[in-house]
């Protein structure tokens, strides 16, 4: 009897195991993949580049940083429409998400960066948004002589360069990566990971061709398209888009596919932030990117598998920004 019970526990799971491996490999011919856990190559490069992304003296007035526009605990973006730098500066386009940003096939939404490290020295010499220069942000650096040493350990120089300063935030930009979503589990053959209606809107999501530019790793990133497909796109943004990079104008209104990583929290939506919610978005793309207008049940089974995509957030720990000497160029406060 005993045997008996035994013969029929091990059949049991191995039955379990063959469900499992051919979900498995039902999944693994899916267009989206999973995201693969940071790789750190340079500890001591990456905590480097973590204390330059939050240090504000990095900026003109001393009040910007990198995280002021691309918050770690909102998702990698300012939830606003368009950020505001120096001076009160509305700016003139929507702040992507830093998270997963190293799976970009370019940083901006026109791609005038080809990585991140090309990325990193914008920002800071932007008028616009942290409105200072290289010279300045290199100087005050320098005249910090904890900044100074660390540079020296990393980098093995006694200078400070712009090339040092962005190689270090690319570093730890690197890692900012959201394994381990509901959906990735899915992916990996966790058939519980995801409910029917989520599964009906993945499903969804995939035949009505929203895929197509949404798919990889990432959930997009990796294409530039043009908004406004079927239907012209109204933007509330004098942005035109790739055009500007390439000087073509058949680029003109194409940007950069966003990621829909983590997208429930990286509201409002688009290059203008014109879209609030992801409803409204999803209906909007349907319309002017597919032609097409989803019922309402439809739309929510969409908003229910984009919410899947949402990992593990970055898990950090402030850094301890090295003192100001008496040296360090004061910032320059701008007016209210």
């Amino acid at each position: 009897m005993r045997k008996k019970a035994i013969a029929i526990l091990c059949s049991t799971i191995a039955i379990s195991a063959l469900g499992s491996q051919s979900h498995a490999a039902s999944t693994s011919s899916e267009p989206i993949q999973p995201i693969p856990a940071a790789k750190v190559k340079n500890q001591a490069m990456v905590e480097l580049g973590k204390k330059l992304y939050f240090d504000t003296r990095l900026s003109k007035s001393g009040f910007i940083s990198c995280n002021s526009c691309h918050n770690l605990s909102m998702g990698g973006t300012d939830n606003l429409k368009t950020s505001i730098g120096d001076h009160w500066h509305q700016g003139p386009i929507n702040a992507p998400t830093v998270l997963n940003s190293t799976l970009n096939v370019a940083q901006f939404w026109d791609g005038r960066a080809a990585d991140l490290k090309a990325q990193a020295g914008g920002p800071i010499a932007n008028p616009g948004e942290m409105g200072f220069t290289h010279e300045l942000a290199v100087g005050m650096l320098q005249s910090i002589p904890a900044y100074v040493a660390e540079f020296k350990q990393v980098f093995k120089s006694d200078k400070v360069t712009i090339d040092e300063v962005t190689k270090a935030i690319a570093a730890f930009e690197d890692t900012l990566v959201t394994p381990n979503s509901r959906f990735d589990k899915w992916l990996k053959g966790d058939k519980k990971a995801l409910s029917a209606n989520e599964l009906a809107g993945y499903k969804l999501f995939k035949e009505t061709g929203c895929v197509a530019c949404h798919n990889g790793p990432a959930v997009g990133g990796n294409s530039f398209q043009k908004m406004g497909v079927v239907e012209p796109y109204k933007a509330n943004s004098p942005a035109e888009g790739r055009v500007a990079v390439t000087g073509k104008d058949a680029d003109r209104f194409n940007f950069k596919v966003p990621t829909l990583r983590n997208v429930e929290m990286t509201y409002p939506y688009f290059h203008d932030g014109a879209a609030d919610t992801l409803p409204e978005a999803v209906d909007t793309m349907a319309r002017v990117q597919l032609g097409k207008k989803f019922s309402r049940e439809e739309n929510a089974k969409i908003v229910a598998f984009l919410k899947t995509l949402t990992g593990d957030q970055p898990k950090l720990q402030l850094p301890i920004l090295p003192p100001s000497s008496d040296s360090t160029p004061r910032p320059q406060p701008f007016d209210k």
